[in-house]
């Protein structure tokens, strides 16, 4: 897919520098969006079935919305480095292969991001380290392609599988965060909900038009074929529907979830369906935008029906 970069000639400032990386690897004005609707939305679920009475923490909040964002950030930083010779080889229009930023600088910006957030966390308490720690541990993990590098490659399904597992981490960070004590089955839907939520997000952002395809670059409908993707894609999306409506049926917003994952997914096999019937170019771009959409809706609803059982 054609990806517009700003050349770097070698008299880019620093802040001009790290400017153009942030907007081309991480775009704050939409990252931090939907990290807010995340974390917050998590955060006022798990105050909300704790049980304990009282309005959550805003102070809390703040540090859970901050450090996920900087956790998201250090896991785009540790695929900078695990994919450094592929970008090199087939994807140099990317910053650090143009030395717009270098691995270096990136590392120095991983290291500040871990120390704003040990002192970030260590304002809610020991419980909320030891969770950082934990997501931390699977991140590592997860930078070292869990040992079986090769393997892993080789099956898309088990990678997928296997990354995603840091997403119920963060959803026991943030839970932590809330004053969480035990994996409520609450938290456990909420926890199925995001995975599967975050798969939605994975492959929809990897299904591509056959023109648009490149090179090198991995994707679910050169790996799965075009019709096995999209349909891989409605699945997981049905999945996190159901973990959702039993997620927030203990916040009395049951029916309320259900609807709206029932309406998004229709919407959704029609967006696939006219894609598989005209892939021309650019359309892999709708399974991104719907899968921004499911994301953001599906936890406003978790988040504002727990709102609504707060005392």
């Amino acid at each position: 897919m054609p990806v517009r970069v700003e050349e770097f000639d070698g008299t880019l400032s620093f802040g001009s520098r790290w400017r153009v990386y942030f907007r081309e690897r991480f775009p704050l004005p939409l990252q931090a969006p939907v990290i807010a609707v995340f974390s917050s939305s998590v955060f006022v679920f798990a105050s909300a079935i704790r049980g304990q009475g009282g309005r959550p923490s805003s102070s809390a909040a703040a540090v859970a919305f901050a450090v996920v964002l900087l956790v998201f950030l250090q896991l785009r930083i540790l695929d900078e480095f695990k994919d450094f010779e592929q970008d090199r080889r087939f994807r140099p229009y990317r910053p650090v292969p143009r030395g717009i930023v270098t691995l270096r600088e990136l590392g120095g910006l991983g290291v500040a991001a871990a120390l704003a957030q040990v002192a970030a966390s260590a304002l809610v308490g020991t419980r909320a380290l030891v969770a950082l720690a934990v997501v931390w541990a699977y991140a590592a993990l997860m930078a070292t392609e869990f040992f079986v590098p090769a393997w892993l490659k080789a099956h898309p399904v088990a990678y997928m599988a296997s990354h995603m597992v840091v997403i119920p981490l963060i959803v026991a960070y943030v839970a932590t965060c809330a004053g969480a004590r035990t994996p409520a089955a609450p938290l456990m839907w909420l926890a199925g909900m995001s995975y599967l939520s975050f798969c939605v997000f994975e492959i929809g952002r990897k299904i591509r038009s056959p023109a648009d395809e490149q090179e090198g670059v991995e994707t679910y409908s050169a790996s799965w074929g075009r019709r096995r993707a999209v349909v891989a894609w409605l699945v997981a999306m049905a999945g996190a529907g159901a973990f959702a409506a039993l997620a927030a049926r203990h916040v009395g917003a049951g029916p309320a979830a259900a609807g709206l994952a029932a309406a998004l997914i229709v919407i959704a096999a029609a967006v696939a369906s006219r894609f598989l019937a005209d892939p021309r170019p650019e359309r892999g771009r709708w399974f991104f935008a719907m899968s921004g959409v499911w994301l953001v809706l599906m936890y406003l609803a978790l988040g504002v029906g727990a709102w609504t059982r707060l005392p």
